[in-house]
């Protein structure tokens, strides 16, 4: 059984602290609490004077400070009157989240984003733990209006509420899943909803050797539209209120998500999340997504539960 709670790693930059803020919207949006959670390794250095072992650091200064981070964290957000738990703990990051991620029904992370070859791999907790947790993660950019990465020491921009959901669909499970999730994101905001399935028709016919000359472009984009109807009808069929627009476009998921994140408040995706060292990396759709979207980007996989969430809610929500 899950607990109602928002996991949130902070770490008191401005990056966590955007995310934070994300996070504690949607616990007042959905009637959910938080758990923010201050996480630290600590490192250990050799020691000539001990014969080739090892000292480890006093780790009582450390521990202070995670603590200010986490009530400060904790301020924060004492306004939005959720309930807030903290905690600090100590161990690898992205391996301490994964593991509380368990009992959560989100995760919601910080990334800086920034451009450079020394970001085209995302931050260790921003790219590990969507592929690993056991909930669905939230991934918060910290970019201004016009997509550029922010400063680590600037102020903290506003959270947007969410209006606008596009989730991408390309008939795999882990879509499917994904769908279901961005429903119920969708009704618990009165957001509009789009599903979009991309469909490189395009580019076909140059990458496939085996595809015959002539591919009939429209009726391949007819057959996917009309694939996609089947998948959000069923997706729908306990959500009745719910509008979704659908679209099948020519193009590969991750431009066509990239290119919606511009002018869209939050995007879903699935990805398989493969466990073991292949698991390191996400699939290239969610990989690309993340380090390029322009809003926040939830990443369902399949480690998390088929039925987002109980079917009754409890009284008073």
């Amino acid at each position: 059984m899950r607990d109602d709670v928002i996991l949130v790693g902070v770490d008191g930059s401005t990056p966590s602290l955007h995310a934070l803020d994300w996070a504690g919207a949607e616990a007042a949006r959905r009637g959910w609490s938080l758990y923010l959670v201050c996480s630290y390794a600590l490192p250990s250095f050799t020691a000539a004077s001990l014969d080739g072992g090892y000292a480890a650091l006093d780790d009582s200064a450390i521990q202070e400070g995670a603590r200010a981070v986490l009530a400060e964290a904790t301020a924060r957000v004492s306004h939005l009157g959720v309930p807030v738990r903290s905690n600090v703990h100590t161990g690898d990051a992205a391996g301490v989240l994964i593991e509380l991620s368990h009992t959560a029904r989100l995760a919601v992370v910080g990334t800086r984003g920034r451009g450079g070859f020394a970001d085209r791999l995302l931050g260790t907790v921003s790219s590990a733990l969507p592929a690993h947790a056991h909930c669905p993660t939230v991934v918060v950019p910290l970019r201004d209006g016009e997509g550029h990465a922010l400063a680590d020491d600037a102020e903290v921009p506003p959270v947007r509420p969410l209006r606008r959901i596009v989730v991408g669909v390309d008939g795999s499970e882990q879509a499917e899943r994904a769908l279901r999730y961005a429903v119920r994101e969708a009704q618990a905001w009165g957001a509009e909803l789009t599903a979009v399935a991309g469909v490189p028709v395009g580019s076909m016919t140059g990458v496939l050797a085996w595809l015959p000359a002539a591919v009939d472009h429209e009726q391949v984009l007819k057959d996917m539209q009309e694939g996609l109807n089947v998948v959000v009808d069923r997706a729908l069929l306990d959500y009745p209120d719910v509008v979704v627009k659908r679209h099948a476009l020519d193009g590969t998921g991750a431009e066509l998500l990239t290119e919606f994140s511009v002018a869209t408040d939050l995007i879903v995706l699935g990805s398989r999340g493969r466990g073991g060292f292949a698991g390191l990396l996400l699939g290239s759709t969610s990989q690309a997504v993340l380090h390029h979207a322009r809003c926040p980007v939830m990443v369902v996989t399949n480690r998390c539960d088929a039925t987002p969430e109980r079917a009754e809610e409890p009284e008073g929500r």
